[in-house]
């Protein structure tokens, strides 16, 4: 619970940085925004754009998380459902509050339509929730992996695109990473009580398996019950 609230805490740090500064950005940003100006491409462009738009509008408000809800609720994880509707409520509201507090204005060479107030990235807190939440409730290395692949994607494309200034996406990042841990500080339990029940499940469907395969196993590969005689001879019962 600390270390989330010290991430959520610099996001706001940095929010309040960014608003003393007034109008004029961090050199940092405005050196990574003529680079990204300057080699511009239609090969960037085209990626840049998809991640436009399954980050945001219609698809990332409603699509994602009411797809992913569907999904955890259908493997009858409910407890994983709870933690990760929380998280994308809570995250877009943070969001939002933070763009109506700092009221930072976007760069001015946009490529897509955007709303007023540049930090934080919604994409890109969007994207941190995801790979968080999901990470901690799938539980597998790759997952986090890919989650990780798909949030720096997408604080490229936003500054690629001209949506963001660089540190917009820090704050989107940070913002994702702290509702994600918060959420499990507070659902840890019955999250792992969920993810032991369902291991506990696995294993003994996998054992009831193995054990059938086994017995039919022994019963193909034993002898017949029924046994042949002989038919009687001839001689027999006639007397030498």
């Amino acid at each position: 619970m600390f270390a989330a609230l010290v991430v959520l805490g610099m996001a706001f740090g940095l929010g309040a940085l960014l608003a003393v500064r007034g109008a004029q950005p961090p050199g940092f940003d405005r050196e990574w925004m003529a680079e990204i100006i300057e080699h511009r491409n239609p090969i960037w462009e085209a990626p840049s754009l998809l991640f436009n738009a399954i980050g945001g509008g219609w698809f990332a408000v409603f699509v994602v998380p009411l797809g992913v809800l569907a999904v955890l609720l259908i493997v009858r994880r409910p407890w994983a459902a709870l933690y990760w509707a929380l998280a994308c409520g809570v995250s877009a509201l943070l969001v939002q509050v933070l763009k109506a507090l700092f009221g930072r204005a976007r760069p001015e060479d946009i490529l897509v339509a955007v709303d007023p107030g540049s930090f934080p990235s919604g994409h890109t807190a969007n994207a941190a929730t995801l790979a968080v939440v999901l990470g901690i409730v799938i539980g597998r290395r790759w997952v986090g992996v890919l989650g990780v692949v798909y949030t720096v994607a997408m604080m490229l494309s936003r500054t690629y695109l001209g949506a963001h200034w660089m540190t917009d996406t820090l704050g989107g990042l940070l913002i994702g990473v702290a509702v994600g841990l918060l959420g499990w500080a507070a659902l840890a339990g019955p999250l792992e009580r969920e993810r032991a029940r369902r291991r506990e499940i696995a294993a003994a469907r996998f054992a009831g398996a193995a054990g059938a395969s086994a017995a039919a196993s022994s019963a193909s590969s034993s002898p017949s019950a029924t046994s042949t005689s002989n038919p009687p001879s001839p001689d027999d019962g006639v007397a030498r």
